[in-house]
């Protein structure tokens, strides 16, 4: 969030500042420094990516402007790059995708992704053009059934990310918002960044 600075008034010697004047500035200094705090934990957040495991598409020191508001009237959709907090380590954020949804079975086997739901009860494979081939490998071979409020979710370079593989699914509770704006790097700066879609 941009600072804000009151602006300068300057005195001849003598003069004051009629006290009318000062009650509005601090009135909309108020106002101002509230709507800031409002978007920071209501709205937006920004958030700093950290770490390898979202490689290639999201790389250390990236800025990212989170949408803290989307998911209160939708559900997070397969593809979606989101921040949560880890369930099992307070104070812990991270950044993931999306791969699984609510009900569904997720089922790894070497370096391939089938989603078994309603819909394809024989499953079907995710396309997934984004990865790395140069990232891939940890652990690939397991079955996961997801709870009603429950989500998968997988790092892009799947050779060292911590996620769904490791720690477990994850509750909606924790989802914090997914990635709206990147604003730096500069010659990467867009919306919904990594965001992916997927035939089924």
């Amino acid at each position: 969030m941009p600072a804000m600075f009151d602006p300068v008034v300057q005195k001849s010697p003598g003069s004051s500042v009629p006290s009318s004047s000062q009650s509005s500035l601090l009135f909309y200094t108020v106002v101002a420094l509230g709507l800031a705090l409002f978007i920071r934990f209501f709205i937006a957040a920004p958030y700093v990516v950290s770490g390898a495991s979202m490689e290639p598409n999201f790389d250390n020191w990236h800025y990212l402007i989170i949408d803290r508001v989307s998911y209160d009237l939708e559900d997070p959709e397969r593809g979606d790059v989101i921040v949560f907090d880890l369930p099992q380590e307070e104070g812990r954020s991270l950044i993931k995708r999306v791969i699984g949804l609510p009900g569904e079975t997720v089922v790894l086997q070497g370096q391939r992704v089938t989603v078994v739901n309603d819909e394809h009860p024989q499953g079907f494979t995710l396309d997934e053009p984004y990865l790395d081939p140069n990232n891939l490998g940890g652990e690939n071979n397991m079955r996961v059934t997801l709870g009603e409020s429950e989500y998968f979710v997988l790092g892009d370079n799947r050779r060292v990310s911590a996620d769904s593989r490791l720690w477990g699914t994850l509750p909606r509770e924790s989802i914090v918002g997914r990635a709206f704006v990147r604003l730096y790097p500069f010659n990467k700066i867009s919306f919904l960044p990594g965001e992916a879609r997927y035939s089924e």
